[in-house]
């Protein structure tokens, strides 16, 4: 009989999830939740929010649905997991406790601290006008940012003090963030390139995902405000086996460590950002899971049926559990909505899909969209990731772009330079052991 499995989130990340769980062998029945305009293409969208627990949970018990996974933050945060495992069903993702390593940068912090993780020196505030004090006498430049989830939003890199009071006045005062912004963390700004590490977790094992790279800003040359993630490259060709290897002993062990010994062990997969910098890699922030566009390029790259990864995360047994990738290199590329991440229009017709899909390695997957009387419409800040793999890295970014010159709507904006750091790497290490 085959499995039923609910994907929960309305996004290319679940889009991606999807189109992997899709190609499983067990061939599952598949639903999402709500979905987008993708994911109605292939399989039944359930109209509900991520944040309806008790619809979803209805809805699962009443289709006898096998498994449910979770993509975005938001259920994680109020507590999908513990709901549905009152209820004895089979669920991916870390209870509300251990996804508070993601909803309370704070909590966050102060587990790494415990745990010795290399992070920024920071400090806590709940207290617009001892926050402000801090300010007037701290080191330039200054990282301010909301403690709870802000959809990738709420990180300030501040230059001036004149800055970082404004963005303390956007979180604490005008609550641009609404209660994530009821607590800040003022830290310390670090230099060095980001990159974006995964581990499939079970609360006692971890394994890691190979490392990509998400690029924040809307503008070229990192500039502009943060968004969601305007692209992706995985895996990052100067990142060594033994970086990977340090960040599982250095960051993943001791935090899953630390969840456990505070009675919340983490399952689901686990998301430290790093800074690279000249003293060695530094934590950021953690996400409790997949990101988004990270799993984009994962779901290209995942060799292994993620059906069984997922199931093997849920019943303990992930170190028995071989996971392989395939060779060479995926990129995606994010078309965005015209005025994202600030206000902007819905409603714009899509073209170019099937077109961009026709290239040899381009599959796009759909974020902000949605199917309205047979025309596939704009419905978010983030529209599409076309995705693209190859051999090598250039190769992939090229296709993926070559796909992204196909699509079209009013007012599309898209980063033209997703993964041109790494390739200036990759070039000026051209002849040595890099590849």
């Amino acid at each position: 009989m085959k499995k039923k499995v609910l994907i929960v989130g309305a996004g290319a990340r679940e889009h991606a999830l999807t189109w992997k769980l899709a190609q499983s062998p067990q061939k599952p029945e598949l639903f999402v939740a709500p979905g987008n305009g993708g994911t109605a293409a292939i399989i039944q969208n359930v109209p509900m929010a991520t944040t309806d627990i008790e619809g979803l949970l209805k809805f699962a018990k009443e289709n006898r649905i096998d498994l449910t996974i979770v993509g975005p933050d938001d259920p994680l945060a109020v507590g999908i997991v513990d709901r549905f495992q009152k209820e004895g069903l089979r669920i991916f993702g870390p209870t509300r406790a251990a996804a508070q390593i993601e909803w309370s940068k704070v909590f966050a912090k102060n587990l790494m601290r415990d745990a010795g993780v290399p992070t920024a020196a920071y400090r806590t505030f709940i207290s617009s006008k001892e926050a402000s004090a801090y300010i007037a006498n701290c080191a330039l430049p200054v990282v301010v940012k909301a403690s709870g989830l802000a959809l990738g939003k709420g990180v300030f890199i501040c230059k001036t003090r004149g800055e970082a009071e404004a963005a303390l006045r956007q979180i604490m005062v005008e609550k641009a963030f609404k209660e994530a912004g009821n607590e800040v963390v003022i830290e310390e700004f670090l230099e060095g390139p980001e990159i974006s590490m995964h581990a499939f977790c079970d609360g006692k094992t971890a394994k890691m995902l190979p490392v990509s790279q998400d690029h924040k800003t809307i503008f070229d040359n990192d500039e502009g405000q943060n968004t969601g993630g305007m692209g992706t490259i995985a895996p990052l060709p100067w990142v060594s086996k033994e970086t990977i290897d340090e960040v599982y002993a250095r960051v993943v062990v001791p935090m899953l460590k630390g969840l456990k010994e505070q009675g919340e062990p983490f399952m689901g997969c686990l998301y430290p950002g790093l800074k690279m910098t000249p003293q060695g890699m530094k934590v950021l922030e953690f996400n409790a899971r997949f990101g988004d566009p990270e799993t984009q390029v994962y779901m290209r790259l995942l060799k292994t049926d993620l059906l069984d990864i997922i199931e093997s995360c849920i019943d303990g047994t992930l170190e028995r559990q071989s996971i392989e990738w395939h060779s060479g290199f995926a990129a995606c590329i994010v078309a965005a909505s015209g005025g994202y991440p600030g206000q902007y229009e819905k409603g714009k017709e899509i073209a170019g899909i099937e077109t961009a899909e026709r290239l040899d390695g381009v599959v796009v997957f759909h974020a902000g969209t949605e199917d309205r009387n047979g025309k596939l419409l704009t419905a978010g800040g983030r529209v599409l990731g076309v995705t693209a793999v190859a051999d090598t890295l250039e190769a992939a970014l090229k296709r993926a772009y070559g796909g992204m010159e196909r699509i079209r709507f009013e007012g599309m904006q898209y980063r033209r330079d997703i993964g041109a750091k790494s390739l200036k790497t990759l070039h000026s290490n051209a002849g040595s052991d890099v590849r």
